[in-house]
């Protein structure tokens, strides 16, 4: 049942937890191995990739529109504390987000670790592996790198342009992966 919560399940990459089940957007694209729990809604055009998990057990998960959950990575929450991620926002393989606010138009490097309270401002870039403390609040424009992560510099024009272009290079990637992967 795509664009409103599932009554059941009916495929093993979501799960009901406590009664409560995943509500999916319209074409929204789930890899293989993907496992998402409980209270989580994905918007529109959205795309979860290979073997990642969302986890919305014991507070809410949103997930917004144009956003792309890449292979193997991590959402998860505090009973205080959602994950609350906005539209065209790119996170990439391997990442964990724990707790945390992701605002439009952000980019969380390969790797990248974002910690309970943080909040990621609009046209932000994490770079890959860096970490971002408890309760950290990332002004907009700005390129973070490290661990502990610090802001780095202003991004450029160039790459403000591109957290978008990435959102929407996934959302073709969607396309094509739809038209060429076969189970055999």
């Amino acid at each position: 049942m795509i664009g409103s919560r599932l009554e059941k399940v009916e495929f093993d990459n979501c799960i009901s937890y406590n009664g409560v089940s995943p509500a999916i957007g319209e074409n929204v694209f789930i890899a293989s191995g993907v496992k998402i729990i409980g209270d989580v809604t994905i918007g529109d055009n959205s795309s979860v990739w290979f073997n990642s998990v969302i986890r919305g057990d014991i507070n809410y998960i949103k997930i917004g529109s144009y956003t792309n959950v890449q292979d193997s990575s991590v959402i998860h929450l505090t009973k205080d504390k959602p994950v609350e991620i906005g539209n065209y926002v790119t996170i990439g393989h391997a990442v964990k987000l724990h707790a945390c606010t992701l605002k439009d138009y952000t980019l969380i490097g390969i790797g990248a670790i974002v910690l309970d309270g943080a909040v990621i401002s609009e046209y932000s870039f994490i770079a890959a592996g860096a970490l971002v403390p408890q309760n950290t609040i990332v002004p907009s424009g700005k390129l973070i790198a490290g661990v502990p992560g610090k802001i780095i510099r202003e991004l450029r024009e160039d790459e403000l342009k591109y957290i978008h272009q990435s959102a929407l290079n996934y959302q073709n990637y969607t396309e094509q992966m739809k038209k060429s992967l076969n189970k055999f």
